[in-house]
């Protein structure tokens, strides 16, 4: 009985330490969690420029890629800035022959909601930045360019190929079934009417009228100024600059450093760089030696390709 109530007595004596255990464990661990949670978050934000301090005011850098056709990362990017009170301005690095008009215009809306914000934009123009790529650009507060730099292109286009003659030569029917007039607008097996040419002329018409104006808008023009050299022609960045179209020129480090000077910060400041995504093809690129195999640029598939281009 007497060893009984002694076991009893030690079991009760030894949870209280236990308890104190797994809440000093639970302890170490959560205070290890959040030390790791603050050194990732310091890396994130560390300055790809090197110096200055990680929790400082920066300048964020962001990068438009090529073909513009989902823009859903890009517009999630320009909100992170947006948000993030340490990013003071946002430099939008531009190397794009164009793109599908919505995208091209829900980037446009992107970057007039990050001044909106007060938060300057300075669109620093790279090798091509032309049609959809110099739209989204004049959203910008300013706009560098190099004097080689492809830009302009202020126009809308469609394009179709007719293969009726050969479906004919070769025995192909193409039967096509609709309710509605112009349902089948743009069918490649035969030749397009006046009346659907008419159609598509007046939706291209309307898009070139929407680009003439965010143009106009952007660059605070004039719109007969803007009809002067939005038939479109390619110019170069010195062009570009003779037709108010950009206002200096300059590469990326003296975009970044207007951008600063916008927001009130010294030259050559903090600089957070563009993000990265690894996709396998990178990664064959670079291991594999193929980029003989993936220079070609991104193509669309022609039962996917929308009704007009920007590019």
């Amino acid at each position: 009985m007497v060893s009984t109530v002694t076991t009893t007595t030690t079991t009760t004596r030894n949870r209280p330490v236990r308890r104190r255990t797994i809440v000093l464990a639970a302890l170490a661990i959560y205070l290890g969690v959040a030390i790791l949670f603050v050194v990732a978050l310091s890396v994130s934000l560390a300055p790809s420029g090197g110096g200055g301090s990680v929790f400082g005011a920066r300048v964020a850098i962001v990068e438009l890629e090529g073909t513009i056709l989902d823009v859903d990362d890009l517009v999630r990017e320009l909100k992170s800035h947006r948000d993030n009170p340490l990013v003071k301005a946002v430099v939008l690095r531009i190397n794009s022959p164009g793109g599908v008009v919505g995208p091209t215009q829900e980037l446009h809306a992107a970057v007039l909601r990050l001044r909106e914000a007060h938060k300057p934009v300075v669109a620093s123009l790279g090798a091509v930045a032309a049609s959809g790529g110099y739209y989204v650009a004049v959203a910008a507060d300013k706009i560098y360019a190099n004097p080689g730099t492809l830009t302009g292109s202020i126009g809308v286009i469609f394009q179709l190929p007719n293969l009726d003659g050969l479906m004919k030569k070769v025995g192909v029917e193409y039967v096509t079934v609709k309710a509605g007039q112009y349902k089948d607008i743009g069918n490649i097996s035969r030749t397009m009417t006046p009346e659907e040419r008419r159609v598509l002329q007046a939706l291209l018409d309307d898009v070139h009228a929407q680009f003439i104006s965010a143009v106009a808008t952007g660059r605070k023009l004039d719109r007969a100024q803007v009809l002067g050299f939005a038939d479109g022609r390619i110019v170069s960045g010195a062009q570009a600059k003779d037709l108010h179209m950009v206002d200096a020129l300059g590469g990326l480090e003296e975009a970044v450093d207007g951008a600063a000077t916008l927001a009130g910060l010294p030259k050559s400041p903090t600089v957070v760089g563009p993000r990265k995504k690894l996709s396998i093809m990178d990664l064959l690129r670079n291991q594999l030696d193929l980029r003989g195999w993936t220079s070609v640029a991104p193509g669309l598939s022609l039962l996917r390709t929308p009704l007009y281009l920007m590019d």
